[in-house]
This record gives structure tokens, C-alpha cells and sequence, in this order.
């Protein structure tokens, strides 16, 4: 049985003081939740938040990285400095990574073997645009981005997979339960296809897109929705833990 997990993505807020009281609480308020969690700090605050979340139930992700382990990359973080700093879990290819900054496939695709290649688990971000959704697009924009992202990878066992409609990021719409577990049913027969339904079965299939505490339980109720991954609602306690405790 697959075991919910709920990250919060702290996208680019807080400042180092900001970020620890909330990690402090974070921690206090959570220790005796029974899914898994992860908070992704921007990066320069991960330092702030390490020492607060270790040996916690709480793990410590990073929004981004480098393609390349180390080299002449300005302006870049590598696999190896979030090593050092105890971060366990990456999150790749969100939407504002794709469509903001132009990252496309093949270099989501370098990024996830690196991350898996230095022992990280990896959180895939994959979702529709509006328009490819209107389009009746929306299962083959997935089924593409979880095919050429997970292109050379054999093992899942640290690979999480995070849809995302990018409709949905942020603006306060979400798929309704019903749409987003049919994206993640479709995205987990996709998972089949190429690595058997053993790990179809047991790969982890988070939503992310607008979750807040009023929704959270009736997405979780879906068969195939796992978890969340949790913007705007992240970065508030009274916000995310309900989340992360939802159906308590």
C-alpha cells in the first residue's frame, strides 16, 4: 500500500528567520502525523532549515538543480552542495521551471538521472497548459513528459512523480478529484507500459495545483492521488498542516 506523502514547495518567500519559525513549528505540529513529509526551502535558506528538520519526520528538499555535478555554471547550485547541506529529495521540471525558464525535457531528463545518480530521490513535476487541456491534449502532454523524464532511468524506487495542471498553479482553480485522478490513473497505466505493474502500483503519484485545507481530503480520497505538493498553502502553518494531517 502506498503511503501519502505531502511536500511543501516554498517557491521563492521567506527569509531565513521567516523560514525557521516556520520549520520550528512545522516540526512541533507534525511530529505525530502519520503520512510523509518534505519541505523544499529556496536555497538560501536550506542551511537555516537543515539543522531544525533533521531527525524529524519531516525530510528536506531542494527546488532545483544543475544538470552538471560541479564546473563553470554561473548563477547555478549543484547535486553535490545540496548533498552537503543534507537536503534528500529534489523536485524537477515543475511548470514554472518548464514554461518560465525554458527547461525542457531532455534537460529535466539530465537532471533527474544526476539527481538519482548521487543517491537523491527525485519529485517529477508534469502537467498540461490550459490551452493543451482545452485541446483534449492533456494525457499525452503527460504521458511525454513522464516518458522522456524518466528516459534511462530502470528504478523507480526514488522517484515520485508530482501532476500538476499548470491551470491550476496558483491561480486558485483546481481539478476537481474526479479530472486529477483520471490524469493520475492514465499517468500510472503510462508507468506500466514501460516498468511493469509492479511499479505502476507502488509509485507515488502526488497532486499539486491549488491544494488547500478545504480540498486536501476529498483529493486524498481518490484512488489514485498519493499526496500533494503544496504551494501557496505551504507557506503558512495554518495552512499546510491541515493538509498534512487531513482526515484528523
Amino acid at each position: 500500500m502506498r503511503n501519502y506523502y505531502i511536500a511543501g514547495n516554498w517557491k521563492m518567500h521567506m527569509t531565513r528567520s521567516e523560514a525557521a519559525e516556520l520549520a520550528r513549528t512545522l516540526v512541533a505540529q507534525l511530529k505525530d502525523g502519520e503520512h510523509k513529509y518534505l519541505v523544499a526551502p529556496s536555497f538560501t535558506l536550506i542551511e537555516t532549515v537543515a539543522p531544525i528538520v533533521k531527525g524529524s519526520n519531516i525530510g528536506l528538499g531542494a527546488q532545483n538543480m544543475a544538470a552538471e555535478p560541479q564546473g563553470a555554471h554561473t548563477g547555478e547550485v549543484s547535486v553535490l552542495q545540496l548533498k552537503d547541506l543534507g537536503v534528500d529529495t529534489v523536485i524537477l521540471g515543475h511548470s514554472e521551471r518548464r514554461h518560465v525558464y525554458k527547461e525542457d525535457d531532455a534537460l529535466v531528463n539530465a537532471k533527474v538521472k544526476l539527481a538519482l545518480q548521487h543517491g537523491f530521490e527525485v519529485i517529477l513535476c508534469v502537467g498540461e497548459l490550459l490551452e493543451e487541456r482545452e485541446a483534449g491534449r492533456a494525457e499525452a502532454v503527460c504521458e511525454g513528459q513522464v516518458v522522456k523524464g524518466l528516459e534511462g532511468v530502470s528504478d523507480l524506487s526514488r522517484v515520485v512523480i508530482a501532476y500538476e495542471p499548470v491551470w491550476a498553479i496558483g491561480t486558485g482553480k483546481t481539478a476537481t478529484p474526479e479530472d486529477a485522478d483520471a490524469i493520475h490513473a492514465y499517468i500510472r497505466k503510462v508507468i506500466e507500459k514501460t516498468y511493469g505493474a509492479g511499479a505502476a502500483e507502488k509509485i507515488v503519484i502526488q497532486y499539486g495545483g491549488s491544494v488547500k485545507p478545504e480540498n486536501a481530503a476529498q483529493l486524498m480520497a481518490k484512488e489514485n492521488i498519493d499526496g500533494a505538493l503544496v504551494g501557496g498553502a505551504a507557506l503558512k502553518a495554518d495552512s499546510f498542516v491541515p493538509i498534512a494531517k487531513f482526515g484528523r
